[in-house]
């Protein structure tokens, strides 16, 4: 596809809302949900899915009755998808840690604090 065909979904000369109260909202509101069910899912079976795509379809669910735009719905699934990823860095970091010795029982406070960087 040559540049000159190429039109783009949002015009340069258009400003709509990105990141507003709503979308940060609903990115923080999906990144605990989807985190706690990754974490249990990730802790009970071993593994872990992807939350992008889940994220996307329940943030445009959620901002559409709010007449959401596309890049408002953007920032919502990138806010799922990082909460997903924490949630998946710390079900395996903390065990593993605890195995190998260096932690002798788990501390919770320590792994909220890690968690929460």
């Amino acid at each position: 596809m040559s540049r000159e065909d190429f039109k783009s979904f949002i015009p340069a000369e258009k400003k709509i809302p990105e990141l507003t109260i709503k979308s940060i909202l609903v990115g923080v509101f999906l990144a605990i949900v989807l985190g706690a069910a990754n974490a249990y899912l990730g802790l009970y079976a071993g593994m872990t899915v992807s939350a992008i795509i889940p994220g996307a379809v329940m943030a445009l669910a959620l901002l559409r009755p709010f007449k959401g735009t596309i890049l408002e719905v953007n920032i919502a699934t990138m806010g799922a998808s990082a909460g997903e990823c924490v949630a998946a860095g710390v079900i395996f970091t903390i065990p593993a840690l605890v195995l190998l010795g260096v932690w002798k029982d788990v501390h919770y406070l320590e792994t909220t604090l890690i968690s929460l960087l």
